[in-house]
């Protein structure tokens, strides 16, 4: 496959009509998975002239790590992916959150919710593992009316969420119905730290940036979901989805769990200290995906010769089926 010229112009030219963000996480370091999804995100928005945002979320202030932001914008540039304008941190500007929370508290859908953790586990609904969560039944609600004046900014508050069927039509995965109500319950939308929700934040986000197509791993399927519901709450619409399926680790005792950060030796972070060209990494990416036939080194412009959206579609559908297993010798 011929390589495109470092300087050539993309495959098409950026419209204003479509718009896509990278939201790397700052909880720990960015992996493997995290480099095929991105490059996925990357390869469809350069090859369909749609703008990048680059969103930093940073408002989950327990779990931010020092040096995460940096850490992920040095990983993503080392495999040379771009994006567009300087980097949107959250926390920089709470404004829209809470607008967008006293807009759901005027319209009666948000209550204020001072139950613990250890009540919502009494209740008579039990946590779910596939998401670990444990679902906020309706008879904790307090008794309605509820107040249409915000009295509290560091409390949590819920979004009622009644059960119901939601379906997420996903452009890579197809139709998927979730019911968010009976999975959940109410949705914690704004926290006691005085800082909203990440499913609040990133609807306002998404909203605010004019996203119109979200790329991410398969293991925020339910979170579309939840975000779709939210968004006709505030108003406003909801990006496509784009879905990419997650990259699995193996390490001798834990075959198909998924792959985690904590997979230090996994993250894109050691393995460039390991002596791991970023090609070598994107190649592993291409391969994983059926791009190419065999492992071998690709930079990030000759991926985008390769990942069409038509040719990503197809390698979305095969890896759904048959799941990717990382694996430590696989370098």
């Amino acid at each position: 496959m011929d390589e495109i010229a470092a300087d050539a112009a993309y495959p098409a030219a950026m419209t204003a009509a479509r718009v896509t963000r990278l939201a790397p996480t700052p909880s720990g370091a960015l992996h493997i998975g995290n480099a095929r999804t991105f490059l996925v995100n990357w390869a469809l928005a350069r090859n369909n002239g749609w703008r990048i945002v680059m969103r930093l979320e940073d408002l989950d202030f327990g779990r931010v790590r020092p040096g995460a932001h940096q850490s992920a914008l040095d990983d993503l540039s080392a495999l040379g992916i771009d994006w567009d304008g300087e980097p949107e941190v959250q926390s920089r500007n709470l404004t829209p959150y809470r607008d967008a929370l006293e807009q759901l508290v005027r319209d009666g859908r948000v209550f204020r919710c001072d139950r613990s953790r250890g009540d919502i586990r009494n209740a008579a609904s039990a946590p779910h593992a596939d998401d670990a969560q444990t679902r906020f039944p309706p008879e904790l609600r307090p008794a309605e009316p509820w107040p249409r004046v915000m009295s509290a900014w560091d409390a949590n508050h819920r979004l009622r969420v009644d059960p119901a069927q939601e379906r997420v039509d996903d452009e890579f995965l197809a139709s998927t119905h979730f019911d968010p109500g009976a999975e959940a319950g109410d949705l914690v939308v704004w926290t006691k730290l005085g800082v909203p929700s990440y499913q609040l934040a990133v609807v306002v986000d998404d909203a605010r940036h004019h996203v119109t197509d979200v790329v991410r791993g398969d293991d925020l399927l339910p979170s579309a979901a939840r975000q779709q519901l939210i968004a006709r709450a505030l108003g406003v619409g909801h990006a496509r989805w784009w879905h990419v399926p997650l990259v699995y680790g193996d390490d001798g005792k834990q075959v198909g769990k998924r792959l985690a950060k904590r997979h230090g030796a996994h993250s894109l972070a050691q393995l460039r200290a390991d002596g791991v060209t970023a090609q070598r990494v994107i190649g592993w990416c291409a391969q994983s995906l059926g791009l190419v036939e065999s492992q071998r080194e690709i930079s990030a412009r000759a991926f985008l010769k390769l990942a069409t959206e038509t040719a990503l579609r197809e390698a979305c559908a095969r890896v759904a089926a048959a799941p990717t297993i990382f694996k430590p010798t696989d370098f």
